[in-house]
């Protein structure tokens, strides 16, 4: 069973220049931490798509040659700040976060394989920064759930979960017919 803090401040905020960077920098601790068993690592989420409305927390993707070895990396993540939360009702993922109830940073472990999951990520981030009708909604949306629900993830989660499933269906057909 999960269990959601729903004490979370929920703030939507304007696109801000300095997430690329924060990214940059906390994707280099990452980078000394999981080493030769890192892929790659993206930036994913809000904060990765210029001028959309967003959470101010950085979401990253690091991808991994052996997700079993990831556990291994728990206490190097918790000396930067992170709490290592295992799949957090995710199959397949690690999942860590920073930051508390003020949270910075999310960051979410994929094994290079698992390109169902790699491929939903990836394919949403690009599609919002191709369609900037689709990206001013989505903006609208979160600032309007945040207004609604300031201290309630759930709700707010609940809130934008038909939007985002719509939003990942027509990400993924449209990024498939890119090929």
């Amino acid at each position: 069973m999960v269990i959601i803090n729903r004490a979370m401040n929920i703030v939507v905020i304007d696109y801000d220049q300095n997430w690329k960077q924060l990214f940059e920098t906390e994707a280099a601790l990452v980078k000394g931490i999981f080493k030769e068993e890192l892929v790659g690592i993206h930036h994913i989420g809000s904060t990765a798509i210029p001028n959309l409305k967003a959470k101010p927390i950085i979401d990253m993707m690091p991808i991994v040659k052996d997700m079993e070895k990831v556990d291994n990396f728990n206490k190097s993540m918790v000396e930067i700040g992170y709490e290592p939360l295992g799949e957090f009702g995710m199959k397949g993922r690690r999942y860590f976060r920073k930051g508390g109830e003020n949270r910075t940073h999310q960051i979410h472990v994929f094994q290079y394989d698992n390109t169902n999951e790699i491929e939903r990520h990836l394919a949403v981030r690009d599609y919002l920064r191709a369609h900037e009708n689709e990206k001013i909604a989505y903006g609208k949306l979160k600032e309007h759930l945040a207004k609604e629900f300031p201290k309630d993830i759930e709700a707010y989660s609940n809130g934008k979960h038909e939007f985002v499933k719509n939003l990942e269906k027509r990400a993924l057909e449209w990024s498939r017919n890119r090929i």
